[in-house]
């Protein structure tokens, strides 16, 4: 049962990311995504520079005269909205976190896909598949799936809050009862299940997508090892990475000693961000994972959209549709 909390987030969701739809959105999308197959409509006589590969040689030798095939558009898309739903998503800074800016990006897209009359479907993943919504048309269906990805964020958040108080408490007791319960402990509570897996997540799409669908993969994309499988699904499939940040990931500020924790591994450690030298290699090393990334989304010729989750959704999403139309006109 969903809290009445949740209900009235979907409702407010709902009624912003409606009216950014409604107002920019739209248009946008549907001049991107038009549809990528044709059906056929009828045949008429052929005329000069039409192309001779459409040429129906059934009716031709029927009727004794040129005539070609006519195809028209199909316009209907299946949006698959692949969600990243890992510890780490749920890193903030300035007042939302990266999963909540995901939420906010999940349903602009979901509401413009419906708006178009596709279909939408919703894979929440971490390192297993978390839940799976089959592709759908229709309002109800998108205001379900963008309630999933709130609600599934929210409960997932829970449960590693209930880990953290576990973990302090046995901590408190290992301190008491002594060294030789301490590999035990350990191994009782260990680190966060919620790591990133998007390789497992496309070959789940893979299985459940017989027919080409767009993908919008939304991660931080703290993985490995997932460059072949994602070059494997965009063969088949319209791969779009979305790229959530946050700037506090490569731009720490000067508050003096700190203890900063991994949260997918859960691993610990003390720093002094007071040291200029520090903050500059914390700089330097998010530079150059950024770089990485971006350099092996291009090398799979994957689209890539960044989301900073500081500073509002709408606008990169519309540059992203804006760059895509441009380019296909070309």
């Amino acid at each position: 049962m969903l809290t009445s909390e949740i209900v009235q987030q979907v409702r407010r969701l709902q009624i912003r990311t409606n009216r950014q739809v409604a107002d920019v959105l739209a248009g946008a999308y549907h001049s991107v995504f038009k549809g990528r197959g044709v059906e056929f409509d009828e045949v008429r006589p052929y005329v000069p520079g039409d192309d001779v590969r459409t040429i129906d040689w059934n009716v031709t030798a029927r009727v004794g005269a040129p005539f070609v095939k006519r195809y028209v558009e199909e316009r209907q898309l299946t949006v698959m909205l692949l969600v990243d739903i890992s510890a780490s998503q749920d890193f903030g800074s300035a007042g939302r976190s990266k999963r909540e800016a995901a939420v906010e990006l999940s349903a602009m897209l979901a509401f413009s896909a419906i708006e178009n009359d596709d279909k939408v479907g919703l894979l929440l993943f971490h390192r297993d598949v978390v839940q799976y919504i089959p592709p759908r048309k229709g309002q109800k269906h998108a205001l379900r799936v963008v309630r999933e990805v709130l609600a599934r964020g929210k409960e997932e958040e829970g449960v590693d809050l209930l880990r953290d108080r576990q973990q302090r408490t046995l901590a408190s007791l290992t301190r008491r009862v002594g060294r030789r319960f301490r590999d035990l402990i350990a191994r009782t509570t260990g680190s966060s299940d919620r790591t990133t897996d998007i390789s497992h997540a496309l070959e789940f799409c893979r299985r459940v997508l017989p027919r080409r669908a767009v993908l919008f993969l939304i991660s931080d994309f703290l993985d490995e090892n997932y460059q072949g499988v994602l070059r494997h699904a965009n063969r088949k499939h319209d791969v779009v990475a979305v790229r959530v940040t946050d700037k506090r990931e490569q731009q720490l500020e000067n508050a003096g000693l700190l203890t900063l924790q991994d949260a997918e591994t859960g691993q610990t450690r003390l720093v002094d961000t007071g040291s200029a030298q520090f903050r500059k290699a914390v700089a330097d090393l998010g530079e150059q994972r950024t770089e990485q990334v971006n350099r092996e989304l291009r090398g799979a010729k994957i689209d890539t959209l960044t989301v900073d989750a500081t500073r509002p959704t709408l606008e990169p999403l519309l540059a992203f549709f804006r760059m895509r139309e441009k380019r296909s006109r070309r």
